[in-house]
């Protein structure tokens, strides 16, 4: 079980918005949660291989799109 607190402004948004919506706030924050957990679990696992990782076998994302034939 987790206790959050919110700014007032911000629970207010929500529970306008699960009243909209006929959903529970609490969908809509385990959604959220989700989301950013997402994220923040990619971001640092891309931290964590970028430190480990030899920079001069490094790319650019211009010469990565290139060699997919991703370029605009």
């Amino acid at each position: 079980m987790l206790a959050v607190r919110l700014a007032s402004e911000i629970e207010k948004r929500l529970d306008e918005l699960a009243k909209k919506t006929g959903r529970t706030k609490t969908f809509y924050v385990r959604e959220a949660i989700l989301e950013h957990l997402d994220d923040l679990e990619d971001y640092y696992l891309a931290e964590e291989r970028l430190k480990k990782s030899d920079p001069h076998k490094r790319i650019s994302l211009e010469k990565l799109m290139r060699l997919y034939g991703l370029e605009d």
